[in-house]
């Protein structure tokens, strides 16, 4: 398979505006304007989380629904989804998709990578890319992402917010992708503080917000008072836990660190919020760029796109100006640098942690 890395400007991304729909001055409004003789007709199959995971998939969907607008796209017309409630429906709802026509179907997450190439190879004519994994086929396209790096800065993060020493991490599913998330993030907590212990628990779902609730109790009530979630909609369990004890202890120093979207919202409780920050992971850019490529003729079948930090693929949130506080966020900004300028590699397997922190010592 062919690999390249493609490094774009978020800014590029995100200026989809409504020229296509009409400008301000003609006061034409999107359902008066005309769909774009240039689009194409765009798909997403998200895994069992859903497109409301306020996470993953959920990004996926604005990404495609930005689509959608800047071009004035009906949704159902021209792009759409199929929810995927179980693993056996993957393979269903990408050939649906495919029978209905659409030039471009992403699958949402890296547990779609057998049904998609399946598909993919009985179908040459038609455009894919599988988003979170590398898959084989010359007519798909594979999007990942530096999550280590991400999970790195916000794991800095929480080093210096912890005043218990101990923080937490919970993962969806116990996988290479996942392991990415954990190592980086305790790669970042130990650069800053070798001693503060990180405990590391998975949820082995990505969709039961009770079990993510259950293990963020057992963790808070063992002096835990940072949590990073890589755990989708399991994750939002995580969230509840901690709003919970906000709610009836305001004084207790409970935080959650989101992950994918900006999760600010998800933490609010009362006066206070609970989410310190975020690793946001650009899904929305990602399929709007692979949409922009096909329509221009470049789409990039067989190749590796991958995203990260020096070209805004990956960022860290700072929404909660009170939490994350000026010192934290310029000393995130001081080892953000030195990832871009290669003085720092994150590690993004166990193996690479173990060799990472045995250096540290």
């Amino acid at each position: 398979m062919k690999k390249r890395y493609l490094f774009l400007s978020l800014m590029l991304s995100l200026s989809m505006i409504l020229a296509a729909c009409g400008g301000s001055d003609s006061g034409e409004s999107q359902k008066d304007c005309e769909p774009d003789e240039n689009a194409i007709k765009a798909g997403i199959v998200t895994d069992e989380g859903g497109v409301d995971d306020k996470s993953f998939n959920q990004s996926a969907w604005e990404g495609l629904q930005a689509y959608g607008e800047e071009y004035c796209l009906e949704k159902g017309e021209h792009f759409d989804y199929a929810q995927s409630n179980q693993d056996s429906e993957y393979e269903s709802n990408i050939t649906r998709l495919t029978q209905q026509d659409y030039e471009l179907i992403f699958g949402i997450g890296y547990k779609l990578l057998d049904a998609l190439e399946t598909v993919a190879a009985q179908n040459p004519d038609s455009k894919y890319a599988l988003v979170d994994d590398v898959a084989e086929g010359d007519n798909i396209a594979s999007v990942t992402f530096k999550e280590h790096q991400g999970s790195f800065l916000v794991g800095v993060a929480a080093a210096l917010k912890t005043e218990t020493d101990k923080v937490g991490f919970v993962g969806g599913m116990d996988s290479p992708l996942i392991n990415k998330f954990e190592v980086g993030f305790e790669a970042g907590v130990k650069s800053v503080d070798p001693t503060i212990e990180v405990d590391i628990r998975y949820a082995e779902t990505f969709s039961d917000a009770g079990k993510g609730r259950q293990i963020a109790n057992s963790m808070y009530n063992s002096d835990v008072d940072v949590i990073y979630h890589a755990a989708g909609g399991a994750g939002n369990g995580v969230f509840t836990e901690a709003k919970d004890i906000k709610g009836n202890n305001p004084d207790q120093s409970v935080w959650v660190i989101g992950v994918d979207r900006d999760q600010y919202e998800e933490g609010q409780v009362d006066d206070h919020n609970v989410t310190l920050t975020s690793m946001v992971k650009r899904v929305d850019v990602a399929v709007q760029d692979v949409i922009e490529r096909t329509m221009s003729g470049d789409f990039p079948g067989g190749e590796v796109i991958e995203y990260g930090l020096s070209d805004n693929g990956i960022s860290i949130a700072d929404t909660n100006e009170d939490a994350y506080t000026d010192e934290i966020a310029s000393t995130v900004d001081e080892w953000k640098e030195k990832i871009e300028n290669g003085d720092v590699s994150v590690p993004s397997n166990h193996d690479e942690l173990d060799e990472y922190l045995n250096n540290l010592q």
